[in-house]
């Protein structure tokens, strides 16, 4: 599928990360989403019931970066990945990146570290589950 909806630039406040400081000062993280949908009726009707809601997306994002702490920016993609593909069944696939701009890396003034995943619906939804 080819159609894809962007929501990129997203920005938000967490205390996502390693160090103690991280989880208790907080910083600013940057999320930028793609969804992939068929978007022909959408299109074709310019109906919002035929397409995915972009404040809703914006609504699951900003619950996960303002929720509970994560040590790695990495479970934090993965979580938001989750939630679009379990709160969206007509999203097929999600590729989340999620952007950390003031990363505190040793020996670097200003390091963005970032972490881009791409996640696919299963084909059966009990798939993965133990």
């Amino acid at each position: 599928m080819s159609d894809r909806i962007l929501l990129t630039g997203m920005a938000f406040f967490g205390r996502h990360g390693v160090l103690p400081a991280e989880q208790t000062l907080g910083a600013r993280f940057v999320v930028d989403v793609e969804l992939y949908t068929d978007l022909q009726a959408a299109g074709a009707r310019d109906d919002l019931a035929a397409t995915v809601d972009y404040s809703a997306v914006y609504r699951r994002v900003r619950a996960v970066i303002e929720g509970p702490p994560l040590h790695l920016i990495e479970a934090v993609a993965e979580r938001i990945a989750a939630v679009l593909l379990a709160d969206f069944p007509q999203v097929a696939r999600v590729v989340v990146r999620v952007h950390k701009p003031q990363a505190p890396i040793a020996g670097a003034v200003a390091v963005s570290a970032a972490v881009e995943i791409d996640r696919t619906r299963p084909a059966n939804p009990t798939e993965g589950l133990a």
